[in-house]
């Protein structure tokens, strides 16, 4: 079935009482159920629906759309740890199973963890893999300083942040070098910093010649840079500035001096504002 995983324009062949039926380019039928038909659709009308299997390995078709397609990464959350596999919360009713097998460390109920959505030839059912490194390659000769790319966080270690290149390269931020919030499964850019011999790359957040401050001065940039203005300054209360910035006021007023003199920032009576000049 060469919609299973994917999200098809089909044709309703046919009405029951249990929803209607669409059409496969096989020639079969898939039932879309009742619950996702709003009552005034036709027989021979086309609705988007994304193809899967329910509980009992039948192919059923719904509007909703899962967080990853057949042969797309994501960064999923596990619901239930079992001893023959885990189940993980994709944003569909039923939950994408990653057998034992396919898990490339034990997983635990509550964290998120990358994983990519394949077919089991076995069973004709789609299925998670864990075990991230057998779909990635080494990356390229010319991954040279300061390219821009697109990644995905799946990890945080000792070391730092993984990342997934382009659905292709791992990466790492090192820990010591991240002075903005980051979140697992966040998609973002990132520059560049080497290419390791075996192939994985070392990356960081800023471009090539942007000038790093200080890490307090880094986290209010980088919120400044994506919201334009803060409510906060030399007048808020100590445990205001600790509770949004979790830094001290005497700290906060040397980041904000610091970024005032650089001329990144402007101070107002009511906040601080990014220089949209600089």
């Amino acid at each position: 079935m060469k919609e299973l995983g994917l999200i098809s324009n089909l044709p309703i062949n046919r009405f029951t009482d249990f929803g209607a039926y669409l059409a496969l380019s096989s020639g079969e039928e898939v039932l879309l159920p009742k619950g996702y038909l709003l009552g005034d659709e036709k027989e021979g009308e086309e609705i988007a629906v994304f193809v899967y299997t329910d509980s009992e390995d039948r192919p059923v078709a719904v509007t909703e759309s899962p967080k990853a397609l057949l042969d797309e990464f994501a960064v999923l959350e596990v619901k239930e740890v079992a001893s023959f596999g885990a189940f993980l919360d994709w944003g569909l009713p039923k939950d994408l199973f990653v057998p034992k097998a396919e898990m490339g460390q034990n997983m635990v109920a509550g964290k998120k963890y990358l994983v990519k959505v394949c077919v089991d030839f076995q069973t004709n059912r789609l299925i998670g893999v864990n075990k991230y490194r057998d779909f990635l390659s080494p990356a390229p000769e010319d991954f040279g300083f300061g390219t821009e790319v697109s990644g995905l966080v799946f990890d945080k270690t000792d070391l730092g942040y993984k990342v997934l290149i382009e659905d292709k390269y791992e990466g790492l931020v090192f820990s010591n070098e991240v002075f903005q919030p980051i979140e697992i499964g966040e998609l973002r850019k990132f520059y560049v910093k080497k290419r390791r011999d075996d192939g994985k790359v070392d990356l960081q957040l800023l471009p090539p010649g942007r000038v790093k401050y200080d890490e307090g001065s880094e986290l209010i940039l980088s919120i400044l840079e994506e919201k334009g203005f803060m409510p906060l300054h030399d007048k808020s209360a100590p445990e205001l500035i600790q509770k949004e910035l979790g830094m001290s006021k005497k700290h906060f007023k040397q980041c904000i001096g610091q970024l005032y003199k650089a001329g990144k920032i402007r101070i107002q009576v009511d906040g601080i504002a990014i220089n949209s000049t600089n």
